[in-house]
């Protein structure tokens, strides 16, 4: 059975486990030491929330939602990031009930998602269906 839950400071050990293997499917650099202090301390001061899927105490998925305000509908809005599972576990509905969880339990009224080309249909199957144009960062 699969179970979903906030993941705060304490759980951050399994958090950083497969944040890292994460990082290492999308072929992103592997974050070190100063980057694991700066995210406990973000999770600590809730500027980034975690939530994540347990099957038998593992931690097996993950995602992050970052609360702000939108004048698109005039609520707080989240931006849905760091989203991973396992692989042994893709396909068998962990991904859309952790997305649902996450909005629910972030408390906010919609949620965007800034994805490659080649996952756009998976996060339409988990539900992002309102286009909103292009998403650019600027760093």
């Amino acid at each position: 059975m699969t179970e979903y839950g906030r993941i705060g400071p304490a759980r951050m050990d399994g958090l950083w486990d497969l944040h890292r293997a994460y990082k290492a499917a999308i072929g992103e650099d592997m974050p070190g030491g100063e980057d694991l202090k700066r995210l406990s301390l973000a999770i600590e001061r809730e500027q980034i929330l975690f939530y994540g899927a347990w099957e038998g105490g593992r931690l097996v998925g993950c995602c992050s939602v970052t609360v702000g305000f939108s004048t698109f509908n005039y609520r707080p809005s989240g931006v849905f990031e760091d989203f991973y599972i396992v692989p042994e576990c893709r396909h068998r509905g962990i991904a859309r009930e952790l997305a649902r969880y996450a909005f629910r339990e972030s408390g906010v009224a919609s949620l965007t998602v800034g994805c490659a080309d080649c996952d756009v249909e998976m996060y339409r199957a988990l539900g992002f269906s309102l286009p909103l144009g292009n998403l650019l960062a600027f760093e």
